[in-house]
């Protein structure tokens, strides 16, 4: 393509955008000529990027010409880079002068019992042992109207309203689409639809590694859609299947209905498709370019439907109207006045560029190997250092600037790449710029590790299942019976510590530092007595791994082992009678911590005594929690009615009184209280 450019003869060349950015290598690709005029099709796609940049280099002098359906409203970014709109025909013209279908729209919201305590119930069962903020990032992710969109129960219940209507109300030989938001939900619908059984359906969706949708969490492990693909895809490439789908679309009257998330959403033009299945947030261009599947002439269709399942009326009326107001947006272009103030943003933000770069590495400044993934996660991953008395993260602070480092720098790239004197400037050579595309992409994938490392970012994947057949279980569909099944997620099995190179090992050792530290503020709240010791514990381990700062490996299994000691809440002074009873063995904790004299004597009988008298309050707590389960504003009352009589004796007897009973009875509400908040 650039010897056509630079020295070709034809009169028309035809090309796509991406092979500019190759060709453009080339000396000879450019064209000064100004007899030259590009036709762009779909202008408002792949044109505000790099790839338009080139384009534009090989064509200097060019008159640039798009086309576009659905020009990008916001900022005025189409017209920002091709000039005024030269013609406009709207859809209220194309339908008056017959050229496209009219198109009628229809909501059916589907009626939804959520229950709501149930719910938190669950999440918190599910959640415990995150911190409070954790469990808001949790919940901004899973619990939200995004997440129960995607409940079993609500997809069974649409499908079979979907099944229904289409049967009643599309005549035979036109076709469908149901447009979802996620992979996952596309393979529900194809299930619920194939259990209605009245017509043939297909899922036309992009391969399980391939971000697609508006889904945030990460699909492309998601057992569902793996198992999906490997059974219907199998060893097809995903274009072959997809094209072999609109085939028997178009050819094969038995399949009535395409299941999407992106694909065939613009592009797709089926006479035969009459209705469009909307459950999926669609805004803007994305919106009136998925209502056009459905708006193509056929004999046999008077009115393409859009059958709303979301609520989007509100978007498509403010939509449509803004796309309207284009028609008077014609003629003249703009004064180069109106640009000046965005290409000076552009033209001078990139030059920024080398000291960003600088300020971000000056972070790693003493890192021998820059490629080593493991000396630089050893700069942020967090240490914790007794400092005046408390246990505090050494490397946050390194963390944040990092964090704010690399943000700047990306976000400054992100600018460059979209403007042409970036491209132009001989300051910058083309492995500069590969060179800092390559650092922002090796420096997010060190975040987001370092990130989980701090437990500052949830690995979602952990949570995904749980919170989906929570959601499963608790959202459910009028008039529809609850789902059985569930998926499972397989855990991937360790690698050995043994393996591992010194760097990586010093990194992992501090990662259980960091969890256990947590799991002793946050999990043992609920037994004050193991909270003291193994925070003592703790202290005692860091620095006995200060002297074996020669060996790695030992630093780590020792506290890999405290880490399993703090998990099983094994301590020396604890009997072994309690054997999981985490209730129990709090209580006793608490006799020792209240009343060190009883317990300063070795004597075995005076011990098993107060076992027995943790295990009786262990039995008398659970009592008044399920006795007040309806109104569990009493319970703490009752334990006390019940407690501390038995208390008073106990402490009358070795020499103590009220006060000392108190104060037990006490802290027992206080680690009552606790667990009842995990519940």
């Amino acid at each position: 393509m650039a010897e056509q450019i630079g020295k070709g003869t034809e009169r028309i060349i035809f090309s796509l955008i991406q092979k500019f950015n190759t060709a453009i290598r080339q000396p000879e690709c450019i064209n000064t000529s100004s007899d030259i005029i590009v036709l762009i099709d779909e202008g408002h796609r792949s044109q505000g990027g790099e790839n338009h940049i080139r384009m534009m280099q090989a064509l200097p002098k060019a008159a640039f010409v798009a086309f576009t359906g659905t020009p990008l409203l916001k900022d005025d970014k189409t017209t920002n880079k091709f000039g005024s709109i030269i013609h406009a025909y709207t859809m209220q013209r194309a339908t008056d002068d017959k050229a496209v279908t009219p198109l009628l729209y229809e909501e059916r919201i589907p009626d939804l019992d959520v229950n709501e305590r149930a719910l938190d119930s669950w999440f918190e069962r599910i959640t415990e042992g995150l911190s409070d903020q954790q469990k808001t990032d949790l919940k901004r992710k899973y619990a939200s109207k995004g997440q129960i969109y995607t409940a079993d129960d609500r997809i069974r219940l649409i499908a079979l309203d979907i099944a229904n209507h289409f049967v009643k109300n599309i005549d035979e030989g036109l076709k469908g689409q149901l447009a979802c938001d996620s992979k996952a939900a596309a393979i529900k619908y194809k299930k619920y639809l194939d259990e209605v059984g009245l017509f043939e359906s297909a899922v036309v969706i992009s391969a399980p590694d391939t971000r697609e949708g508006n889904t945030e969490v990460d699909e492309s492990t998601a057992p569902e859609v793996v198992k999906w693909w490997k059974e219907n895809v199998g060893q097809q490439d995903e274009q072959s299947y997809t094209r072999n789908v609109i085939y028997r679309f178009d050819k094969d009257d038995s399949l009535k209905l395409l299941i999407v998330v992106d694909k065939l959403l613009t592009g797709f033009d089926e006479p035969k498709n009459a209705v469009l299945y909307i459950d999926k947030q669609l805004k803007g261009h994305n919106l009136i370019q998925a209502i056009a599947r459905v708006n193509r002439l056929h004999p046999k269709k008077k009115f393409g439907l859009l059958i709303d399942y979301r609520g989007i009326l509100k978007e498509l009326d403010t939509t449509i109207e803004k796309y309207q107001k284009l028609a008077s947006r014609t003629q003249g272009g703009y004064e180069i006045d109106d640009l000046a103030g965005l290409y000076n943003q552009m033209s001078t933000e990139y030059k920024r560029l080398p000291q960003l770069y600088k300020n971000l590495w000056a972070i790693f400044d003493g890192v021998k190997n820059r490629q080593d993934t493991e000396q630089l996660r050893q700069v942020l991953v967090p240490r914790i250092e007794e400092k005046n008395g408390e246990l505090v993260d050494v490397h946050l602070k390194i963390r944040e600037d990092f964090y704010e480092a690399l943000t700047e720098f990306a976000s400054c790239l992100k600018v460059a790449l979209q403007s042409a004197t970036f491209f132009e400037d001989k300051s910058f050579s083309e492995d500069d710029r590969r060179h800092y595309k390559e650092t922002v992409k090796q420096f997010s994938s060190l975040r987001q590790l370092v990130q989980q490392d701090a437990g500052e970012r949830i690995d979602y994947d952990e949570y995904a299942e749980q919170v989906k057949k929570l959601l499963d279980k608790h959202v459910v569909g009028v008039a529809v019976r609850e789902p059985d099944g569930v998926y499972e997620v397989n855990k991937m099995g360790q690698a050995q510590p043994e393996e591992w190179s010194e760097d990586k090992t010093r990194n992992e050792t501090d990662i259980i530092k960091t969890r256990v530290t947590r799991m002793i503020e946050q999990e043992l709240r609920d037994d004050p007595y193991a909270q003291e010791a193994f925070s003592k514990l703790l202290r005692q381990a860091i620095e006995e791994a200060e002297k074996l700062f020669e060996h790695p490996l030992k630093q780590y299994m020792l506290f890999r082992e405290f880490e399993e000691q703090v998990q099983e809440r094994r301590l020396n002074d604890i009997p072994d009678a309690f054997a999981g009873n985490h209730h129990a063995q709090a209580y006793f904790g608490v006799f020792k911590k209240m009343l060190p004299e009883v317990f300063s004597i070795t004597d075995s009988q005076v011990q098993d005594k107060w076992i027995k008298l943790a295990f009786d309050v262990d039995r008398s707590v659970e009592t008044s929690v399920a006795e007040n389960s309806i109104n569990p504003q009493n319970i703490e009352a009752d334990i006390r009615k019940k407690l501390l009589p038995l208390m008073f004796k106990e402490c009358k007897a070795i020499g103590g009184g009220m006060d000392q009973a108190k104060k037990i009875v006490e802290m027992i509400v206080q680690i009552t209280r606790v667990g009842l908040s995990g519940v």
